[in-house]
């Protein structure tokens, strides 16, 4: 029986290193983790991993032709979380989201045309649906208004996706989650560096006056409902992930604060970003419905256990 082999681009990264642990974990493909190893992919994310055979790492661009036709001609299936996802660096660099987000894209999607892949999972955000106002969930048949370069980019890759499943029959499934947290994140997001700064004894800076809402689910909790999809996900689908943990800016800095200890006196206001979304929510029901996905992990329990592995790489 010939064991199925799945390429993980942006495997080096938050998300993608802690989904090549569940493909160890939980099934026996044989798994190709490709990175660019940038600022925020890390080999070392993926050092506990190496013992499984199972595991090869190439480190690579998205946007290389050559090397990703090369390595897509043997695999099975694509799980692709490459990608610039900074939101603030996309206001100051869009060229370089554009080259990773949207030529990048297309280039996998090509060299998995020609090569006839089973199936391609694209992990896009639910921030290219823009903001939302005081109520209501996004769907998956929301509209698309991403704010930021970034969103735009990841917009542009799923049209582009969505454009090649109609067209050609391409099996593309598209996963649009909320903020994850969780280990291996790199610290320029919100829970990383603050975790980083406090305790450092270092001010944290929110924007504005930190009432902007997001969504949050633990990464471990992302990566089950997209295990679920490459299982199960039906092709030209886009699939809703989310936990309904609303909490604003500013909430959840007060959260992190009590559980380190420290007071009110660590944060600092700043001026808000250009193009800030106010509130982001997901309606995953879809997914909860046709895969049988739920979240499991509780976001207290989720955040302290957080904390805690942040305390450990930075206790130095």
């Amino acid at each position: 029986m010939t064991t199925n082999k799945i390429l993980v681009t942006g495997a080096a990264g938050f998300i993608g290193s802690n989904f090549v642990r569940l493909l160890i974990e939980q099934t026996n493909y044989k798994i190709i983790a490709y990175d660019k190893l940038t600022y925020a992919g890390n080999i070392d994310n993926l050092k506990d991993c190496f013992y499984d055979d199972r595991l090869f790492f190439v480190k690579g661009d998205i946007c290389d032709i050559d090397l990703i036709n090369n390595i897509v001609k043997d695999v099975d299936y694509i799980i692709n979380f490459a990608a610039e996802t900074h939101v603030d660096r996309s206001i100051d660099y869009p060229m370089d989201f554009i080259n990773s987000n949207i030529v990048g894209v297309s280039v996998l999607a090509n060299a998995a045309r020609k090569y006839k892949v089973k199936k391609f999972i694209q992990i896009s955000t639910d921030e290219v649906y823009g903001a939302l106002g005081g109520t209501g969930f996004f769907t998956e048949d929301s509209n698309i208004r991403p704010s930021s370069p970034y969103s735009a980019s990841k917009a542009s890759a799923d049209m582009l996706l969505l454009s090649y499943y109609k067209t050609y029959g391409f099996p593309i499934v598209i996963t649009r989650c909320s903020n994850n947290y969780g280990p291996y994140q790199y610290p320029e997001k919100l829970i990383p560096l603050f975790i980083k700064n406090l305790l450092r004894n270092k001010s944290v800076p929110i924007y504005g006056e930190g009432k902007q809402v997001r969504d949050w689910i633990y990464v471990m909790d992302h990566c089950r409902a997209i295990l679920s999809v490459l299982l199960q996900g039906k092709e030209g689908e886009v699939y809703n992930v989310g936990a309904n943990n609303e909490i604003s800016n500013i909430e959840l800095t007060n959260v992190l604060i009590k559980i380190l200890e420290k007071d009110k006196s660590f944060i600092n206001f700043v001026k808000d970003r250009p193009g800030h979304d106010f509130r982001y929510a997901i309606n995953a029901n879809k997914i909860k419905k046709e895969l049988k996905w739920e979240p499991c992990v509780d976001f207290k329990n989720g955040l302290r256990e957080t904390v805690q592995w942040y305390m450990k790489k930075y206790k130095n």
